[in-house]
């Protein structure tokens, strides 16, 4: 009879690993090349995590600072690489005409980077927000886990409707491209 018992505990520790596991397996590409995320992104229809960054004035922002709005979190590796600050400029430029809309850019560059690169840019219609400091990659599921950009975050789109419900995300398939651009704002639109 205890060994049924101990079998048993040890068939259901087995499943709760391997369904963890698969829950946080996420392959994705570099350059063609796989490495992986921490986990998923958060599903669609869920309550948005909460979170923590901080902004270019080294202050903490979270997600209740942006209640009753739409969120575009615009995740990704640095913005000192083309993608990354290609898809800066792009949202910059979309947010201008979102009504009702923030775009969140976060990576995990420091908040001196971010702020040089919004000056050099001209970026004003964006928020720059660092997770240099917090567990965002790991609640979101974007911190790599592995590549020379082990720590760094993926690159994905998140859209958190005025509920504080999620609505959209795209874990992009190959970080050394730029997010679905046109879904996005669809999203935002609805």
């Amino acid at each position: 009879m205890f060994s049924k018992i101990v079998f048993g505990a040890l068939f259901c520790v087995s499943a709760f690993l391997f369904a963890q596991k698969s829950k946080t397996a996420n392959t994705i590409l570099m350059g063609g090349n796989p490495v992986h995320t921490y986990s998923q992104l958060p599903a669609v229809n869920k309550p948005a995590p909460k979170f923590t960054l901080a902004g270019v004035d080294m202050k903490d922002q979270d997600l209740d600072s942006y209640k009753g709005k739409f969120l575009i979190l615009n995740i990704f590796p640095s913005v000192d690489t083309g993608v990354c600050s290609a898809s800066v400029r792009h949202f910059n430029e979309d947010a201008a005409s979102l009504p009702n809309t923030v775009v969140l850019c976060i990576s995990k560059d420091l908040p001196f980077a971010q702020k040089r690169f919004c000056g050099a840019e001209g970026i004003k219609n964006v928020v720059m927000l660092s997770d240099f400091r917090s567990d965002f990659g790991k609640i979101y599921g974007v911190e790599l886990t592995d590549s020379p950009m082990k720590g760094l975050l993926s690159r994905a789109v998140v859209v958190i409707d005025p509920t504080g419900k999620i609505v959209y995300e795209e874990q992009v398939s190959d970080i050394s491209h730029e997010p679905n651009y046109e879904a996005t704002m669809k999203a935002v639109k609805l």
